[in-house]
């Protein structure tokens, strides 16, 4: 009797160990997209926190999306190119920002001055014409969408012919401190697996950025409170 229930034990543990293993894969993706959230809305905040650095209130009103980026590294041996991953949120026709979309970094060779090893960066586009190659998946800066080191100082005033000079902005702190890099080059991609894994779907990001197709979730509410702070919802006039 014990032989016989003995042979069917051995596929019921089976079953057991392969859903536990399926679950801390899950808990593992949804910590990484967690912590990727939360130190995104922490990098925008610190900048957004240094009076004279900072980007430009002006700017961060007008901007038609928002992508931050935590920890730029470089590429294996310290050459071709650096890689880094984020989330960025879209401005719609009301004013609102959409849920986020993640994203990642790479590609091209932006060299990191001064011997810096990683930095956070922000990109702040400021027109829909620059950011529509994202939303097809990604978009090569420099080629795709202009990009240009932005304006700081957070009353500094960004005039139209300011804005008109480039599709991105592009802001990079390292160690607390402001660090210029060229990003010409690189692709910001979107992430379709984070997505997948925080909205429990296959979404495009073109549905989650412009449509509203997901809604936003606990994962990544500290890094919509840090957008709507630092770039309240406009309103028509």
């Amino acid at each position: 009797m014990f032989k016989r229930n003995r042979g069917l034990l051995a596929p019921v543990v089976l079953l057991f160990l392969t859903l536990s293993v399926g679950v801390g894969t899950l808990s593992a993706k949804d910590d990484d997209e967690r912590d990727r959230a939360l130190k995104s809305a922490s990098v925008l905040s610190e900048i957004m926190g240094i009076p004279d650095k900072g980007i430009p209130d002006e700017l961060m009103t007008r901007a038609t999306a928002i992508a931050v980026i935590p920890h730029v590294v470089k590429g294996a041996f310290g050459v071709g190119g650096q890689y880094g991953k984020g989330l960025v949120s879209h401005r719609d026709k009301n004013g609102k920002w959409s849920a986020p979309s993640f994203i990642s970094i790479g590609g091209g060779s932006f060299g990191l001055q001064l011997g810096v090893e990683a930095t956070d960066v922000v990109l702040v586009f400021t027109n829909e014409d620059g950011f529509k190659g994202l939303l097809e998946g990604k978009v090569k800066l420099g080629a795709d969408a202009s990009v240009a080191a932005g304006p700081v100082g957070r009353k500094a005033e960004a005039a139209t012919d300011v804005l008109l000079k480039s599709a991105v902005f592009s802001y990079s702190r390292s160690k607390g401190l402001f660090a210029g890099i060229s990003l010409d080059g690189s692709v910001v991609s979107i992430d379709e697996d984070a997505n997948h894994n925080v909205y429990g779907k296959q979404v495009a990001a073109k549905d989650i950025l412009l449509n509203s197709a997901v809604r936003t979730n606990e994962i990544v509410a500290p890094f919509m409170r840090a957008i709507e702070k630092y770039s309240p919802v406009r309103t028509k006039s």
